[in-house]
C-alpha cells in the first residue's frame, strides 16, 4: 500500500488515480468538520467539494513540512470561514479582538471536570441532531474548537496549526466551549446530566 507521501509525489507529477487514493480516507471527516462549523448539510456538501477542488489545485504547494491532514483541515476551516463570511453571520471583528488580547488569559479554566464531553453527549442520543443543534448555538470560533477537538478528535498542537493560534488559546477556547455548550446541553436536556456533577 502507498504512503501518503508517495501518493502526493505521483499526484504532482500529474496522476489523477493517486489524488483519488488519497483523499477518499478524508472525505467523511472533510464534511464532518464542515457540518459543526456551517451547522448547514448543504453548505457542507459545498465546503467539502471547494476543499477538495483547493487540495488539488495548490498540491503542488504542500511542502510536507506538516501532516497532510494538518493542511487539508486548515484548508476546510478556511473554506467555511468564507461561507460564514458569505452568509454575513460570523463575528470576525470580535473574534479577532478577543484572540489578540487572549493568549491564555484563561488558563484557569482547565479544571477537571466529571460532566461528560460532547463526543459522549452524542453517544447517550438516538439521533446526533440534539447535540448539533446545541453546538450551532455556539460562537463559530468556539464551534470550531470543540468539533475539532471533542468530535474528531485532533491534539491541540495540530488543532493550533489548523487555525493559526497558540495551543494555549486553543485550550482556552475549548474550555470555554464547553462550559457554554453544557449550559446550553444542561437547560434543553437537564436528565442527560443528573448522575455528574457540573
Amino acid at each position: 500500500m502507498e504512503s501518503e507521501k508517495e501518493l502526493i509525489a505521483k499526484i504532482k507529477s500529474g496522476d489523477s488515480l493517486a489524488f483519488e487514493k488519497l483523499i477518499t480516507p478524508y472525505q467523511q471527516k472533510v464534511y464532518n468538520i464542515a457540518v459543526g462549523i456551517l451547522c448547514n448539510y448543504e453548505d457542507a456538501d459545498d465546503a467539502a467539494q471547494e476543499t477538495f477542488i483547493k487540495v488539488f489545485k495548490y498540491i503542488n504547494n504542500f511542502s510536507g513540512k506538516s501532516l497532510f491532514y494538518t493542511w487539508l483541515y486548515r484548508i476546510t476551516y478556511n473554506v467555511c470561514l468564507d461561507i460564514l463570511r458569505k452568509r454575513n453571520k460570523s463575528h470576525f471583528g470580535f473574534i479577532t479582538k478577543y484572540f489578540q488580547n487572549d493568549e491564555g488569559d484563561d488558563m484557569e479554566l482547565q479544571l477537571e471536570d466529571t460532566a461528560p464531553l460532547p463526543d459522549e453527549i452524542c453517544m447517550t442520543f438516538e439521533t446526533q441532531d440534539e447535540v448539533r443543534r446545541a453546538i450551532s448555538k455556539l460562537k463559530e470560533h468556539y464551534r470550531t474548537a470543540i468539533v475539532l477537538r471533542d468530535i474528531e478528535g485532533l491534539p491541540y498542537e495540530e488543532i493550533s496549526k489548523i487555525l493559526d493560534i497558540s495551543e494555549g488559546t486553543v485550550k482556552s477556547r475549548i474550555n470555554r466551549a464547553r462550559a457554554q455548550l453544557k449550559d446550553i446541553l444542561v437547560k434543553d436536556f437537564p436528565e442527560l446530566f443528573k448522575n455528574y456533577s457540573v
